[in-house]
Formats: C-alpha cells, structure tokens, sequence
C-alpha cells in the first residue's frame, strides 16, 4: 500500500512536469515571451521538488538499508516530524525494522535457552571447524572436565594432551570410542560420541565428553569380585580335602612307622613328601582366604569423621617403624577442624596401605619423607594425599596398579590397592594416582560433597 501511494505520487509529479514543459512549448511557438517569463519559475520549482524527493528518498533508503547491514533495529524513522513526502516511506521502513526485530530477538531467546540447556547438562560439549580447527563454542561442563578456561584451536589441545587431542582427530563423525583425558597429573576415562554438521559453506564438527570413569571402575570392581569368588571358591573346595588327606596320611604313617622298613630312607622320603603337600596346601588355603577379603566389605558405618584425629591416628600406629627407617611425616591441614563423611575404621585401613607402600617407596630416598594432607576443593569434595618423594611408578604401570594380584614389590601380594579402590568405590569416592612434577607419588582420595 506504501509502495502503491509514492507511485500515485511520483506519476502525478511527472505528469505535472509534462504539462508545464507542453505548455511552455506552446507559448515559445506562439512567442508570447511574457507568459514564458511567468512559467519559467514553474518549471525550476518543479524539477527542484523533484530533485528533493528523489534524494531524501534516496537518503532514507540509505539509512534503512545501513541499518539492516549492521543489524541496528533499535533505529525508529520519526514519522510524525518527517515531511510528508517521506512520511509513508519512513512507515514502511519501520514496519520491515520490527520485523526484523521480532525474528531477531526470537532467534536470541532460542539460542540462550539453548545455550543454557547445554550449560546445565554434565556432559562435555566441544564444536570447530574441521578446516581450520577453530573451536568456535565449548560449554562450561568441558572447561571443568577438562580445566581449559579457553581453547582457541582443537590443536592448541594436543600440547596439553596429545593422547585425547589424537583421538578427537581420529573420530569419524556418527562413532563412538572411550579414550584417556588427563587432569591434575593423572587420567580418566571419557566416552568420545562425534558428529558434524554443515552452515554457511563451512563443515563443523561437534564432540562430546563423557566420564565414564566411575561406571567402569564400578563395572570392572564388580567383575573382579565375581572372579575372586569363582576362583576362591574353587580352590578352597579342591584344596581342603587334599590338605585333610596328607594330615590323615602323615597320622597313619606315623603310626605305622615301627613296622615299616626305612632301608635307604624311603618312608623318610615319603614322609617329607606328605609334608610338603600338607604344607603347600594350608598355604593355598590361606592364600585364597586373603583373597576373599575383597568380597567381605559390603556395608559401611559412615559417620562425621575428623581428618585431623585420623591423620593422628596413623601417625601414632605407624611411629616406630617411622622412626626405625629414619621417615620424615608432614601431615598439612588447612582445617584442623576438617570433617568428612566415612567409615573411620575402612578409610584407616586405606591410608594404612598407602602409607606402607609409601615407605617401602621411599627406602632408597637420600631423605625420605612422606607427607599427608587434607583439604576441601572448589567442588566441595574432600580430598586427602598420601605424598612421597621416592622414584614414582613407571607410566606404563600406572592403570595396572589398583587391579587385583598386580602389585610392583617383589613380595607384594597385589591385594591392597584393590581393597583401597573397592572402600572408596563404597563410598561413593575414588582414588588416584599422580605423579609429582619434583619426583614421587602422590595417591589421591576423593569424597562426594554432602
């Protein structure tokens, strides 16, 4: 309607002009010049409201499409104060501007709530150009995942760790794979699921992260427990009737010693052999009843518990053989009155182990030294570290060590680490493994916030 009014106008105006010019015409042809004088400033008037309304037309087209290119809808053409030959125009104008606006504004709604959607989920989400590697969006759940405030390019990822960096690379889009991510000196597990998309001529790919860290742990604690059952089970049947019958053996042949020839020592012989089945065979037992303890810790007594008042504890259990082996203990608490949920008696047994496997790891050390420390992290979680200063574990033995009968000591039975793992995994914690940048080992216990 707009667009028809300045036409109707524009027609009128020409047609105008024509007539004047035709008449000016005939008047010269006539030669009455007088008339011509009084016609001339006709004519200049109406080619110069012609030239003003073409140009502030021109001017307001300018304006509208300025801006529409920098996407400024927030500019209102005055109607009311405009001349009239603009006003329709500048109605118009603002008509297209609100608009724009409208789906404007209705695509920002959309992309914050989707942007705060992808906030509040808790799996990592990561997107970036497959030609140039450009990370053009990571929701917080990746940055605290993987504590990266900011990440400019994909490829800025593989001086950090070149591992994950790797297998995001490698990940065809629609796949799916578990790889390692590294945090604070140790690893975890993440589920890796890709796909790719393609908008304004550019191909982007999109990557999500899931720790899977606790579900298999979880998953790979109770598999074992299943197989130490079996495989306990087992030799305890197959072996108590063979330990009972060399001790019946050993009786009988003890009773009949007087009547038997021992030319050339063999009842002697025998006797030693009977033994040693009967020895060999109490070990087994024992051997597979250490085993079972892995399966008895079932329940858990939590309580508020005192980290100062454990870590006093150890110390005063484990005083004489520190002192023998000439150990230096720190203990540092930020919060003496620190408290955690747990049960006190398990968690003792845990840091028991470390701190045994901590000496036995620092018996070469010029000064050996071990330290433990507690304190409460930025997520709320109570973090405890058994530290020492010895020659650390080697990397490629790092995701062995809390799997059951793996153990780096020469008389290590490979139980205790597997029995730290499956109290913390009762309680809803973990444990870790760093190595330290200085040298030496740090285990890292890790308990839910409350």
């Amino acid at each position: 309607m707009i667009f028809k009014s300045t036409k109707t106008r524009i027609i009128i105006r020409i047609l105008l002009m024509l007539l004047t010019l035709t008449l000016c015409s005939w008047v010269i042809v006539k030669g009455w010049n007088v008339y011509l004088l009084l016609l001339l400033p006709t004519v200049i008037y109406q080619c110069t409201e012609m030239f003003r309304f073409f140009y502030k037309t021109r001017k307001e087209l300018e304006h509208f499409v300025e801006s529409v290119r920098y996407r400024d809808f927030s500019r209102h053409f005055d109607v009311k104060h405009a001349p009239e030959d603009v006003q329709l125009l500048r109605e118009g104008f603002n008509n297209v501007i609100d608009t724009f606006k409208s789906i404007s504004q209705e695509k920002e709604t959309q992309y914050q709530y989707l942007q705060k959607i992808l906030e509040l989920v808790d799996t990592g989400i990561i997107s970036y150009d497959e030609i140039n590697g450009e990370v053009v969006w990571m929701n917080e759940s990746l940055k605290k995942m993987l504590q990266l405030p900011y990440l400019k390019s994909i490829s800025s990822l593989e001086k950090r760790d070149s591992g994950l960096y790797q297998a995001i690379i490698e990940l065809k889009p629609g796949s799916s794979r578990v790889a390692s991510a590294k945090k604070d000196n140790s690893s975890f597990k993440v589920l890796l699921s890709a796909t790719a998309f393609q908008t304004g001529g550019r191909t982007f790919k999109l990557v999500a992260f899931q720790n899977v860290n606790a579900a298999l742990e979880e998953t790979e604690s109770e598999a074992w427990q299943k197989l130490l059952r079996v495989l306990t089970h087992e030799i305890m049947n197959s072996v108590a009737p063979i330990s009972s019958l060399a001790q019946t053996l050993n009786s009988r042949l003890a009773e009949a010693l007087p009547d038997l020839d021992n030319k050339g020592g063999a009842v002697d012989d025998l006797q030693l052999g009977i033994e040693t089945i009967r020895r060999r065979s109490e070990g087994l037992l024992k051997f597979a009843e250490t085993y079972r303890n892995l399966n008895k810790i079932t329940t858990l007594s939590l309580q508020r518990v005192n980290a100062f008042e454990i870590f006093e504890n150890i110390l005063q259990l484990m005083q004489p053989t520190l002192e023998q082996k000439n150990i230096e203990v720190d203990t540092i608490l930020k919060d003496p009155d620190l408290e955690f949920n747990a049960d006190p008696s398990l968690i003792e047994q845990v840091l028991i182990n470390l701190v045994v496997n901590a000496i036995e790891a620092v018996r070469e050390a010029g000064e050996p030294a071990i330290s433990m420390s507690a304190f409460v992290n930025a997520e709320k979680q109570t973090i405890i570290e058994v530290t020492d200063n010895g020659p650390g574990i080697p990397p490629e033995l790092m995701e062995r060590i809390f799997i059951p009968f793996f153990s780096t000591k020469k008389n290590g039975s490979g139980i205790g680490l597997s029995l730290c793992k499956q109290i913390m995994l009762l309680h809803r914690g973990r444990i870790q493994v760093q190595l330290n940048p200085g040298g030496g080992t740090s285990f890292v216990l890790v308990f839910p916030a409350v």
